[in-house]
């Protein structure tokens, strides 16, 4: 299994293939975005451990995607990719947090030792982060963005939410996530305790369609098309 996954923004098929096909000789998975609305979606649905992003791209430019990634993924590496002549916007576009730049044409073992002496500093960024939908949690810091806002929780309806996202795509039981979150402390608690809690992380969260009730059995979040 790889370990270090690439999300690659960039409109030339050639340019991609060929970036995609030396980065996966050297163990990264990379995945390859012609278009930044696709590169979001993918991201709202999974993070990898280092996004490229050519600065100039059919529904956009980098500067957006990178200001949108920042305001919900703060610790997330990012490299522009980029032509000369572009270069005193990329380093303009560092304000809106890109950790570094190389400018095309660039050598494959130059973009490689950058990667990797951003992932050396950074680590692995998206073991931290788990989301869904419009949901994340910084594991790190303990803290819940909902569509970019972060929502104060107690420390039930946290755990509750820790629980269902670290599942993701699985139904968890009641009686598993009454043990696991409150029995664990010694803590008896009824059935309602779990009812009434749950209805309270919905109304902060805004009632997401991504977290489902599976009747009379628990809940699950599921990632919507």
């Amino acid at each position: 299994m790889k370990k270090y996954e690439v999300y690659y923004i960039e409109d030339d098929a050639d340019i991609a293939c060929t970036v995609k096909e030396y980065l996966e000789h050297r163990d990264f998975h990379v995945s390859v975005f012609s278009a930044i609305a696709a590169a979001k979606k993918a991201l709202d649905m999974r993070l990898p451990s280092v996004v490229l992003i050519d600065w100039n791209m059919p529904d956009g430019n980098g500067r957006s995607l990178c200001r949108w990634i920042r305001s919900r993924w703060r610790e997330l590496p990012v490299i522009f990719l980029t032509v000369r002549g572009d270069t005193s916007d990329i380093v303009t576009g560092f304000e809106n947090g890109a950790d570094d730049y190389v400018v095309k044409p660039f050598e494959l073992e130059v973009l490689y030792s950058r990667i990797c002496a951003l992932l050396r500093r950074s680590g692995n960024v998206s073991e931290r982060y788990l989301s869904c939908g419009p949901i994340s949690i910084d594991q790190e810091r303990m803290m819940v963005f909902c569509e970019e806002e972060e929502v104060s929780m107690s420390q039930a309806e946290y755990h509750l939410l820790l629980l269902l996202l670290q599942n993701k795509g699985k139904t968890v039981t009641r009686e598993r996530l009454l043990s696991q979150i409150w029995d664990s402390n010694g803590n008896y608690v009824n059935d309602n305790t779990l009812t009434v809690t749950m209805k309270r992380l919905r109304e902060k969260l805004k009632r997401p369609s991504c977290l489902k009730t599976v009747r009379s059995f628990g809940y699950r979040m599921e990632e919507m098309e």
